[in-house]
């Protein structure tokens, strides 16, 4: 039974309260919980339609070009010219340079930003957590699937990793045809799209971006390292791109430029959907134990295994919030009292950092160099990228 005077629509509940202060908004909200990706998933229909040829051609086209398959079909055909085509609101710039901005972040706060800050938001959806469960995606292979999507993420982030036929390109556009055979299958076999919306829809596109820019971030404020105003647009500015090539309506990010105006829509998301259920529990759970084994793993680990989860579990705890937490069974930590602690000593870290470029272009390096060593760690393919392999 819904409250009073609510909306549901495809699984969403929105208060009137909240359409009278953010009309435009809540609107688009709703429309897009209905939809997919059409573009995407007019290829996955090519591919079940063509076999190896299509394949072929998109993975050729990805890499080479679109000008490299002139004879590709017409569905593979329209979804490279619109990989390929960069939209004006994109500075061509930071893509050469790389997303600077995370680059930055210091080794082991950049994987505890992923893991208890990105990640768990994103399963904390019960639509998501749905999909992930009934595919078997993470609770039996969490350090894969997890590894894959820090592969990803980490390709996405390296200088030029976005420009046409480079990895983070490449990468992105088979992340989003992953989520389009997610889609299909997950059609195919009963999902009601009226009780849950669209799977994988353009909401779920959106709040997955936030998961990656305004998400990490406002977890690591927690720990003492905050963003400038400049940095904040720069980030922002350089997941325009990685919006556009996911398939997400530019309405949801074109403008976002800084934290506050990501988390007026990330908390008109939030405030919509249903409350974590047991799926988005036992993937926060598969988490937070591969997240804590592969911290403690790390050479020169300062804690073992059960320190860092108790952190990860204090650090989510306090990011989420106890009501959040609670929903996701995230356990109180003894290591809460020693955040402020930690903020202190991090802020001052940073300060340091922002004063003189140097340390701050030495930051920059290093992340360049812990990421590039990261992409050399999967050797055979991801899930993204098995699902386009042909039969040949």
């Amino acid at each position: 039974m819904t409250a009073p005077n609510t909306r549901p629509v495809g699984g969403r509940v929105v208060d009137p309260a909240t359409r009278d202060h953010q009309e435009d908004q809540v609107d688009l909200l709703l429309q897009s919980v209905q939809v997919g990706d059409p573009l995407a998933d007019a290829v996955v229909a090519e591919f079940d339609e063509l076999g190896d040829d299509a394949k072929d051609a998109l993975r050729h086209g990805l890499v080479a070009g679109r000008a490299s398959v002139p004879d590709a079909p017409p569905e593979v055909d329209a979804l490279l010219a619109d990989a390929e085509t960069v939209p004006d609101w994109v500075d061509t710039e930071l893509l050469a340079q790389g997303d600077k901005v995370s680059l930055a972040v210091p080794d082991p706060w950049n994987r505890v930003a992923f893991s208890a800050g990105s990640l768990t938001h994103t399963y904390s959806s019960p639509t998501i957590a749905r999909l992930l469960v009934g595919t078997g995606r993470l609770t039996s292979t969490a350090p894969r699937r997890i590894a894959e999507t820090g592969l990803w993420n980490a390709a996405v982030v390296l200088p030029g990793g976005l420009l046409t036929g480079a990895p983070g390109y490449v990468q992105t556009v088979q992340v989003r045809l992953l989520h389009a055979r997610v889609r299909a299958s997950a059609l195919a076999h009963g999902w009601d799209s009226a009780r849950w919306g669209a799977p994988i829809n353009q909401a779920d596109i959106a709040r997955t971006w936030l998961d990656f820019t305004l998400v990490p971030f406002s977890l690591l404020e927690i720990v003492g390292y905050r963003l400038t105003e400049v940095e904040q647009r720069r980030l922002y500015s350089y997941w325009y791109r990685v919006a556009h090539l996911l398939g997400l309506d530019e309405r949801f990010f074109v403008g976002v430029e800084s934290h506050q105006q990501a988390d007026t829509l990330c908390n008109l998301f939030d405030s919509t959907l249903a409350p974590p259920d047991e799926n988005s529990r036992a993937l926060v759970a598969a988490l937070y134990g591969a997240a804590a084994t592969g911290l403690a793993a790390t050479p020169q680990s300062p804690m073992d295994e059960q320190a860092w989860r108790e952190l990860l579990h204090a650090v989510a705890r306090r990011h989420h919030g106890d009501e959040a937490a609670d929903a996701l069974a995230i356990p109180p930590s003894p290591l809460t009292p020693l955040l402020p602690l930690i903020a202190l000593a991090e802020s001052r870290t940073r300060a340091h950092q922002l004063r003189f470029p140097e340390v701050l272009r030495q930051a920059e390096q290093a992340g360049i160099d812990r990421f590039r060593a990261f992409t050399t760690l999967l050797t055979d393919h991801t899930a993204y990228q098995t699902h386009m392999e042909g039969t040949r």
